[in-house]
């Protein structure tokens, strides 16, 4: 198996989720075309604008690659925009990917201003309460068979995966949590889950200066 992640690098907070990875010894790949997903165990779509993601997917002819990737066994998360990509059922639109059965709702929340930061326990993830971040997010309303929930709030399911696919509506690489990253790895088998509870570490100091950087190694390349 490959030993490593890709994070789609189209739109989003990927130098963010790039960063938290190698917080947790997972060194990921940036994902911009097709010959970048062969052989990978995880790729994470993150948040962004739905309709503006979903239509680069098809302008750079990564959407089939992705699918057949999936098949072959590549695990998938999507965070925020990234879930709303991989649900079965979009509220009042037509569904992307449709490869995990949730309906989900856009902009549940309300506008930008709307956006708003929360903790929770996730059990089975940390053993303290995790940060949220929430911006212009949707809500996950309905999870079909076969479909566990991490975490349900209110009204709402925040969290929920498959064996191969993890979706959280919130932004888990814009708090100084590692939980969600550290989680994923486990599930595309990069890191023991004994080596995880071992460690007891979950947060790191949160500083923008080392996710910068690839910010800098970004514009110059």
């Amino acid at each position: 198996m490959s030993k490593r992640i890709g994070v789609l690098d189209l739109q989003g907070g990927v130098l963010e989720h790039i960063d938290h990875f190698q917080c947790v010894g997972v060194d990921p790949v940036r994902v911009k075309r097709p010959t970048d997903l062969p052989g990978l165990a995880g790729l994470v779509i993150p948040g962004g604008e739905s309709t503006c993601l979903s239509r680069l997917l098809n302008i750079f002819a990564l959407r089939d690659v992705i699918l057949n990737e999936h098949r072959q066994g590549m695990k998938l998360w999507g965070t925020c925009a990234g879930a709303i990509l991989l649900a079965t059922d979009v509220v009042g639109e037509t569904p992307h990917f449709g490869l995990i059965d949730i309906s989900i709702m856009r902009n549940a929340f309300g506008s930008q201003l709307d956006s708003f930061n929360s903790t929770a326990m996730v059990p089975g993830l940390s053993d303290e309460a995790i940060p949220l971040t929430f911006i212009r997010a949707p809500k996950i309303v309905r999870v079909g068979a076969g479909v566990d929930v991490l975490l349900a709030q209110d009204d709402y399911i925040a969290a929920a995966e498959t064996d191969s696919i993890l979706v959280t509506v919130f932004h888990p690489e814009l708090s100084p949590s590692l939980a969600f990253h550290r989680y994923f790895a486990c599930k595309c088998g990069l890191l023991d889950r004994d080596d995880e509870q071992a460690t007891g570490q979950h947060e790191r100091k949160w500083s923008r200066v080392s996710w910068m950087k690839h910010a800098r190694i970004a514009r110059v390349g």
